[in-house]
């Protein structure tokens, strides 16, 4: 639906997304992973206005999963209606989002890994990636439950390394952008009440005790809340609705100026569930706006 449709005057998702230094996107890129939607994805981050576009795929991006599609695709592409669609390649869809035209936009292709970063205005910052989430339903990026991808085992167990990608103790990352939630936050599903976010993500969150973590996956967890780490206690921040409508966005300020709340690092960690789409697939929940301070890197300022 074009962004200036009349029908989407009432709706907080819609063009412009709001101005930022930093934009995250915690996965499914699209809905069934084909080119074309690829492409409609790139347009929109192409014409968002931050330095840097942080992405991960998520477990709907079935085309960036190279392992997975070539032995799964039939499953998603080639049923139904779309019985007779060509197999999409994987080298082909990943090189949209790592082109030079996509890197002149700003765009970063994250795969499972530790990247730092640092902004035009010397900011610097570390963030930890994974588009990986527990297995359901036969889609990408999937691990077993009782695979730990995210914490390393101590050197006294005698039983290796552990996770080939470990989330960095704290203060090793700023930032946290995986596609599934950490077991108990914003994870819980309407159909069963449960909650399904990973155990061992949540091991690793705890240890890491980022400034932000920015996931999706679970639509009807959408929303965000801070984590007090010393009593455990995680309360939702509240928008109100007119404001999120207005701007666009659900804006939360935890930084040290004007109206800020200042974030206490390593005591508290702000988690935002980012799914813009519902659990109706409608593109409606507004984008989260956060305002942190991060460190500045005095050799690219000095």
């Amino acid at each position: 639906m074009p962004p200036n449709n009349p029908a989407m005057k009432d709706i907080a998702y819609r063009h412009p997304l709001p101005s930022a230094d930093i934009l995250l996107h915690a996965g499914d890129l699209t809905v069934r992973s084909l080119r074309h939607e690829h492409i409609t994805t790139l347009n929109m981050l192409k014409t968002a206005s931050a330095e840097l576009k942080l992405v991960i795929p998520g477990n709907h991006d079935v085309s960036l999963d190279k392992d997975y599609y070539y032995s799964e695709f039939g499953f998603i592409h080639r049923r139904g209606q779309d019985n007779n669609n060509p197999a999409e390649s994987p080298d082909a869809i990943k090189a949209l989002y790592t082109s030079e035209e996509a890197k002149r936009a700003g765009i970063v292709y994250l795969e499972e890994e530790v990247r730092t970063f640092t902004l035009s205005t010397g900011a610097k910052f570390t963030v930890y990636a994974s588009p990986f989430q527990p297995e359901f339903c036969r889609w990408a990026f999937a691990y077993e439950r009782t695979e730990d991808r995210f914490n390393a085992l101590p050197s006294s167990s005698g039983a290796g390394g552990g996770a080939k990608n470990p989330v960095p103790d704290f203060p090793g990352v700023d930032l946290m952008l995986t596609h599934g939630p950490p077991y108990g936050v914003l994870d819980r599903v309407d159909w069963t009440g449960e909650n399904v976010g990973c155990e061992f993500l949540r091991t690793a969150v705890e240890r890491a005790r980022p400034k932000l973590h920015v996931f999706g996956h679970i639509h009807e967890g959408y929303g965000a809340g801070m984590m007090d780490w010393g009593s455990g206690n995680f309360e939702m921040i509240e928008s109100d609705p007119a404001s999120v409508l207005e701007n666009r966005c659900a804006y939360y300020n935890a930084s040290s100026g004007d109206g800020g709340k200042e974030l206490r690092v390593g005591r508290e960690t702000i988690f935002a569930n980012a799914s813009v789409v519902t659990v109706r697939y409608k593109p409606i929940n507004a984008p989260w706006l956060v305002d942190l301070d991060l460190p500045l890197d005095e050799t690219a300022v000095g």
